[in-house]
């Protein structure tokens, strides 16, 4: 591991940060956040962080599946405290069955969010239309997220802390794909979370970046400041429609969209 948190011309050490978050993933244990140990650093920065964590990941044998985009909800933004959307990866690892079971052993402090997934069967790059990637589209499928931040604190940090922590991704579940979504009204779906059968979160799909659609587009354009693209048999999650809820053992969380199979997952406490 890299010992220095900072290069010899006074520039974040990204390497460094990448070993430090990549450590506190595997090994389960939380740190302070990097804005806390250093007086800054820029996004971009974040991004090279983030970008070498992926490489760590895929070295040690997962695959990158797709896509995760992050607080595209107003409600999500206020909730964190931040400002724009964002973007992490997603590997088959973070992956778990619908209707399966989500074990809390190893999480620090995990919540789970309702989303909207596209399943992209064609290549797009750059800067897209909303027209480019219905095109692109095989299927749409509810979802739910895992977040959990590798940081002491759950709250309150910059947007370069999130984006270096690959956007707190952890876990997700897809609902089954549906492939004729064509008559979809897919701004104005009717999205609602419940835990035990107890609705705790609703909201519609327009609280998604205005359209989940557009959550694509918008990652598009990201992934292409980086040099980067959305490649064919990439999963996307465009991001939560609410606020998250902190998960408990013995669980279960539904979700359930207008036209959509319902999506769940059960929580095992550890």
């Amino acid at each position: 591991m890299v010992k220095e948190k900072m290069t010899k011309d006074n520039k974040i050490n990204t390497v460094y940060w990448a070993d430090v978050l990549h450590g506190a993933r595997l090994n389960h244990t939380p740190i302070p956040q990097i804005s806390k140990e250093i007086s800054s650093f820029s996004r971009a920065e974040a991004y090279t962080i983030q970008e070498l964590q992926m490489k760590a990941c895929l070295k040690s044998g997962e695959t990158q599946v797709g896509w995760k985009m992050g607080l595209t909800s107003e409600a999500k933004r206020r909730q964190m405290k931040l400002d724009s959307p964002l973007y992490g990866f997603l590997t088959d690892k973070m992956q778990v069955a619908n209707e399966g079971t989500f074990v809390l052993e190893g999480s620090i402090h995990p919540k789970i969010e309702p989303e909207i997934a596209f399943s992209i069967n064609k290549d797009l790059s750059g800067t897209v239309t909303r027209e480019q990637v219905l095109a692109a589209c095989g299927g749409v499928a509810s979802a739910l997220e895992i977040l959990d931040s590798r940081y002491t604190e759950f709250k309150y940090f910059s947007m370069e802390d999130v984006i270096a922590d690959n956007s707190s991704s952890s876990d997700f579940v897809v609902g089954p794909w549906v492939t004729k979504f064509e008559s979809l009204d897919l701004v104005n779906l009717k999205m609602e979370m419940s835990v035990d059968g107890k609705l705790v979160q609703s909201g519609f799909s327009k609280d998604i970046s205005g359209d989940p659609v557009e959550s694509v587009v918008q990652l598009c354009a990201l992934l292409a400041e980086r040099g980067q693209s959305l490649k064919s048999g990439s999963i996307v999650l465009a991001g939560a429609a609410t606020a998250a809820e902190m998960l408990k053992p013995g669980m279960k969380i539904s979700l359930y969209v207008d036209h959509l199979p319902a999506v769940s997952v059960s929580v095992k406490g550890s």
